[in-house]
């Protein structure tokens, strides 16, 4: 007999999202969701989104004191501004690593596969693209004008910025800021209990995600584009469990069956809340209590993924760019696909913090290789779902980078990384 009393947390959590699965696809199947009705209003549109955007809304809550506190923890913990330097230089060459070879390898088997050739998909949808600011932009205004509006705003380039700063400072400072530091460390202690808080609702609000999330896509529309999310999901689990562990096990030499087994919670909150940024207070405490990141290194590595690591976005341009040129007849050439490749990575430093970033870079993209922007609009349907699905991914590579680069630093505490056990909180007792 099954007793959820007895369930770790991740357990309770992946009880949920099937349960929402469920539920979702039987709302779906038996048209109790269309427009107007009952279900739809009270439950789908109502309970359902009621829920799912109060538990978002409590993630994203967190991450801004919480980045704040923990990097300026993080900082005056290094206490020395070299260290930091390789930190972020390490951690932004795998990121980028890691986002061209997800392009890459994406659009290879897309090609290979020649999903789209022959189909005819119609759709009244219409896609309007957003402009992607410029990288020019992007850099002048990692430097905040306002840091209480960048915080306010969530623009985590900026409040990462500024947070490494008052770090510099507290440490320059010296024992007259001592007091600061400390109560930084407080507070920063204070956001994680938080986030465990936080994180014991997760069940309920993650089969409240996933029952609307599926209630409103259905069979139908999955089946219609089968070929497409049949394709790109099995580059994104390619990318995952085999570029990513490769990656893990080349540059630290430890196990990627340890490495799954401990980032399935963040990979659970990342698949149901479709955010990097919101799923930040649950990465951070995963990396460094489960996996032995120390803090110092952590605190700028996971805000800082969340922010320009695209490995899953990256996937999904690559298939969509092949699977919309397909269905329009249009031949990319090689040029077109390095291209491609080129732009897919630098967007993921563009588009940083901009919302809906998926579909804009692919915007971008698409005007660039001349394929019709209001193809997109052919998969919006089921963007949601793969949104999901790719922030999933995005999570696990900022959690891998993290792990290489404090195992390289001699910031990783190995006997904590291989004690399966380590890092469980009560309810996962």
């Amino acid at each position: 007999m099954l007793n959820i009393n007895k369930m770790n947390l991740t357990m309770k959590v992946l009880f949920g999202m099937l349960l929402g699965v469920i539920v979702g696809l039987g709302l779906n199947i038996y048209q109790l969701n269309t427009e107007g009705s009952w279900a739809n209003t009270y439950i789908v549109d109502g309970l359902f989104y009621v829920i799912g955007k109060m538990f978002i809304n409590a993630l994203k809550m967190l991450v801004v004191p919480l980045v704040f506190f923990s990097l300026i923890c993080g900082v005056c913990g290094i206490a020395d501004t070299k260290m930091l330097g390789r930190v972020g230089s390490k951690s932004f060459f795998l990121y980028m690593l890691t986002t061209a070879i997800a392009i890459a390898v994406s659009i290879s088997i897309a090609a290979s596969v020649g999903i789209g050739e022959g189909m005819a998909l119609e759709t009244d949808t219409v896609f309007m693209g957003k402009e992607a600011p410029p990288l020019a932009d992007v850099f002048i205004n990692i430097i905040p004008s306002n840091p209480i509006k960048a915080m306010a705003e969530g623009e985590m380039l900026s409040l990462i910025f500024f947070s490494i700063l008052a770090g510099i400072s507290l440490l320059m400072v010296g024992e007259k800021a001592r007091s600061l530091v400390s109560l930084a460390e407080t507070a920063n202690a204070v956001m994680m209990k938080m986030v465990t808080l936080v994180m014991a609702f997760a069940p309920y609000a993650v089969f409240a995600l996933i029952a609307k999330s599926m209630a409103d896509v259905g069979l139908e529309l999955l089946n219609q584009l089968m070929g497409y999310v049949f394709v790109l999901v099995g580059a994104l689990l390619l990318h995952l469990f085999g570029t990513l562990m490769i990656v893990l096990k080349v540059f630290s030499g430890l196990s990627p069956r340890l490495f799954l087994k401990k980032i399935r919670t963040a990979q659970l909150f990342a698949f149901s809340t479709a955010s990097s940024n919101a799923t930040i207070p649950v990465t951070l405490r995963t990396v460094t209590e489960r996996m032995g990141v120390n803090n110092s290194v952590a605190s700028f590595t996971i805000p800082f993924g969340a922010t320009i690591n695209m490995d899953g976005t990256a996937i999904m341009q690559g298939v969509a760019t092949v699977f919309i040129a397909n269905i329009y007849g249009i031949d990319l050439t090689t040029l077109d696909y390095l291209t491609v490749i080129l732009l897919s990575v630098l967007a993921s430093i563009g588009t940083a913090g901009v919302p809906g970033v998926g579909l804009i870079m692919l915007s971008m993209v698409f005007v660039q290789v001349g394929i019709p922007v209001e193809g997109i609009g052919l998969i919006l349907g089921v963007d949601r779902l793969m949104d999901m699905v790719r922030t999933a991914v995005n999570v696990s590579g900022d959690a891998v980078v993290s792990t290489i680069v404090a195992k390289s630093e001699g910031k990783l505490d190995v006997e904590c990384y291989c004690d399966p056990d380590a890092g469980l909180v009560p309810t996962q007792a």
